[in-house]
């Protein structure tokens, strides 16, 4: 029997994910998949799904409303949201405590994504699997309750050698998902031969189809980054790692099957911990495919006070659904 996410005392029991993460997990377990325990394996350095709990109040940031709450290094991870008096949200995010980014691995992976590359009968860890630490953090309550919404859950990968392409993103760094496609969906994406990040290939096939012009902004080009479990990563060339400046953070916007599935903010560990308070503005898309509240800004903080780390989506704007833009 796995262990899943609890929810502590007094929480809102009317929540209709608990269901779609039961699900998920259902099948994930029948896939061969152990989410129930994503352990970080390494040093003290865990992530563990059956340690998450829904928070109640966070006395600390009474504007804040606390979501799930994840074990992550010598510390924790947690969703949070923040809305304005009139409902709009401000901000959708994930907190690190102080502690959260000591004891992570350096090495290997948590082997949820293998593939026997070289058909030789055996799975080699090293070589054969992708080389992170995944973690499914849902978004709060009152988040998930709101149709107008599309952000759900996130993903949290933590690289301790970063990824591809190398040269540009091989720098231990976190990957922030923030899902609006379903977890069941998302997971659906299985391990296999083709692309770069070994994915199924008629999978692989599907992620490329192109987004349509006025649903993605131009500057983001596909690179063939579609990976199990998550999607295709459209990358922005133009960004500064590409210019041959060091990276320290940067966005994606992930696709599949021709449509936006996730927005992403990749953070370096050592921007990170430069304690940054800054953000950045999103390279929105010229129109959306689903009506809804969506971020203008990536922002990055540290809280002298607390000690925590912040990666969030901020000043929000609804949009109105516009159909795909003729080919």
């Amino acid at each position: 029997m796995w262990a899943l996410c609890s929810k502590m005392a007094g929480a809102d029991e009317s929540l209709g994910l608990e269901v779609a993460q039961l699900t998920f997990y259902g099948e994930a377990i029948m896939a061969g998949w152990q989410p129930a325990r994503l352990v970080l394996l390494g040093a003290s350095a865990l992530v563990v799904l059956s340690g998450c709990a829904s928070l109640g109040t966070s006395p600390d940031a009474p504007n804040r409303i606390p979501g799930w709450r994840s074990e992550l290094g010598k510390g924790t991870v947690s969703s949070y949201a923040e809305f304005a008096a009139s409902g709009t949200p401000r901000a959708l995010g994930v907190a690190f405590s102080a502690s959260a980014l000591d004891g992570l691995p350096t090495t290997g992976s948590d082997r949820h994504h293998c593939f026997d590359r070289n058909k030789d009968g055996v799975v080699d860890p090293a070589t054969e699997c992708l080389n992170h630490y995944e973690v499914v953090i849902p978004l709060p309550d009152a988040v998930a309750r709101r149709a107008d919404i599309p952000f759900t859950w996130v993903l949290l990968n933590w690289n301790p050698h970063g990824h591809m392409p190398p040269g540009v993103y091989d720098l231990p760094h976190f990957d922030v998902h923030f899902y609006m496609e379903p977890i069941a969906n998302v997971f659906a994406l299985q391990d296999g031969p083709c692309g770069p990040e070994f994915i199924r290939c008629d999978q692989f096939e599907v992620a490329r189809r192109p987004v349509a012009s006025n649903h993605m902004h131009p500057d983001f080009k596909d690179v063939e980054a579609a990976a199990p479990a998550m999607g295709n990563h459209l990358v922005d060339l133009t960004s500064p790692e590409f210019k041959k400046q060091r990276f320290t953070r940067t966005w994606i916007f992930g696709v599949y099957d021709g449509k936006v599935t996730f927005y992403e903010e990749m953070v370096t560990r050592a921007f990170l911990l430069s304690k940054p308070s800054t953000c950045f503005p999103i390279k929105s898309p010229p129109a959306v495919g689903r009506s809804g509240f969506y971020p203008t800004l990536s922002c990055l903080r540290h809280d002298a006070r607390t000690g925590e780390y912040t990666v969030s989506m901020e000043t929000f704007v609804f949009r109105e659904a516009q159909a795909p833009a003729a080919k």
